[in-house]
């Protein structure tokens, strides 16, 4: 019996240093029936090339500069599996993620898999530690989810440049989506100088917008 395709989408938009631990953390899964897309948001380094080092392992989309939203949606156009999964490309899974979390679905009432966060710093920031704490990771670098539910939320929200995966979390909590935080550790979180949340700072009012659309939403239903 064959076992569920699971997709794996890894938006890259200029981590040409770190796009290839992201890919092979995907393709050291325990969990083999993946395919894996890339999609590149117009990076202008070498992120092509190095995705390139993989055409047997890895589907490749090029689109302009659209942001991280549109690259995730582009990816979930262009997969297949009857699950899907999220991967930034400076960050890593860990072996059994996706093992672990397919085991979770064994449950016919769960929607979505989430999983630990370890959070490290990068080694060219040198730093005395390398690890910064575990933590729970509602976060879609740890989701796994069907498909079908995902739809019933519907895409990620392109209007945004920060906040687009608390955006799509908020509509499908509003939705009854029913989610299972796992105790492994089944991402790693990189730090370093170039986290999105630093370069896209002048972006945070995307947050309170994030906030009041759900609590509007929440007003029309009550």
């Amino acid at each position: 019996m064959t076992p569920p395709l699971v997709s794996a989408i890894i938006p890259v938009y200029n981590y040409e240093r770190y796009l290839a631990e992201a890919i092979e953390s995907v393709l050291a899964q325990t969990c083999s029936h993946t395919e894996i897309i890339v999609v590149d948001d117009g990076s202008t380094d070498g992120s092509a090339a190095v995705a390139g080092h993989y055409t047997n392992s890895v589907k490749y989309f090029c689109q302009p500069n659209a942001g991280l939203a549109a690259a995730l949606n582009k990816g979930i156009s262009m997969s297949s599996g009857g699950f899907l999964s999220f991967l930034d490309a400076d960050d890593i899974w860990t072996p059994k993620k996706l093992e672990h979390q397919m085991s979770a679905m064994d449950d016919p009432e769960i929607d979505m898999v989430f999983g630990q966060i370890e959070q490290f710093y990068s080694p060219e920031l040198n730093k005395q530690q390398d690890t910064v704490g575990v933590m729970p990771g509602y976060s879609k670098g740890t989701l796994l989810i069907r498909r079908q539910s995902f739809s019933r939320a519907g895409a990620f929200n392109e209007q945004f440049q920060l906040g687009d995966f608390i955006e799509w979390y908020l509509r499908a909590a509003e939705l009854g989506l029913k989610s299972l935080m796992l105790p492994e550790v089944v991402m790693r979180r990189r730090i370093h100088a170039g986290n999105m949340g630093i370069r896209q700072s002048g972006h945070r009012t995307d947050y309170l917008r994030i906030l009041k659309a759900s609590l509007d939403r929440r007003r029309n239903i009550c």
